[in-house]
């Protein structure tokens, strides 16, 4: 995936940035890797520094309960510098971004999650002008722990409607038994089947991902976890649906 900035803050003849992401996908717990080569412009620069940012589009919980969209929250940095950059030369800076486990979701089973966006961006610092270039958006997959989530909510007929990534402290209360670490959290929305006897139009889940399990939180209620490993479709949809049942019959 290339994706290319121009400097335009730093004048003419600045210096322009190919940013390449060869990881290929990304998920959630693996190092997103780029490949920054900068090219130089009209007359040899001190470049202070490369940066890159992983940022997710996120919705701010305000003091009084309400939202509001935020600028994109800056979810890891990397940097690659500082260097010599000569005039209509080329610099190669290899650089890896973490990708936490919580990382939030662009795409599960291959689909669009809508609502869902997530973006590296490149900034130059230069005689300390700095350029941060344009958000660039990548596709964040789902482990297949997380697929089978979504595969699962399918088999049981709900249909997913959107995703809204959160900031703030998780207004849920104490019996949630949160083991959310990240400062954010994805909600992820389903229509509830038509067959089901319930009181709510719609079910809101989180998923707290580690490295060996997966929380499953529908609503404000406590989570089913289940195992990581190999995944088992049928006992997972058991575990998933009784819970749910359990609190909406």
């Amino acid at each position: 995936m290339a994706l290319r900035t121009f400097l335009r803050t730093l004048g003419a003849g600045a210096p322009s940035v190919d940013t390449v992401v060869t990881t290929d996908p990304i998920r959630p717990g693996t190092p997103l890797r780029c490949e920054v080569t900068v090219h130089g412009g009209g007359a040899d620069l001190d470049v202070e520094r490369l940066r890159l940012e992983l940022v997710v589009r996120a919705e701010d919980l305000e003091p009084d309960g309400s939202t509001g969209w935020t600028k994109p929250y800056v979810v890891s940095t990397a940097t690659g510098g500082p260097f010599r950059l000569p005039a209509g030369g080329t610099v190669v800076r290899h650089v890896a971004l973490d990708v936490p486990w919580e990382m939030p979701l662009t795409h599960a089973r291959g689909t669009r999650l809508a609502g869902s966006r997530v973006a590296v961006r490149t900034e130059l610092a230069v005689d300390s002008a700095v350029d941060q270039g344009d958000f660039d958006e990548v596709e964040v997959h789902a482990l297949p722990s997380q697929d089978l989530v979504f595969q699962v909510y399918e088999d049981l007929g709900f249909r997913f409607r959107e995703s809204e990534v959160k900031l703030g402290a998780q207004p849920w209360p104490d019996r949630m038994k949160d083991r959310r670490t990240a400062p954010f959290w994805q909600e992820l929305d389903f229509h509830f089947p038509a067959s089901w006897n319930r009181g709510a139009q719609e079910l809101e889940t989180v998923l707290v991902t580690r490295p060996d399990a997966i929380d499953v939180h529908p609503g404000g209620y406590p989570p089913v976890t289940l195992p990581a490993g190999e995944p088992d479709r049928a006992a997972w949809t058991r575990a998933i649906e009784d819970h749910i049942r359990s609190y909406w019959t």
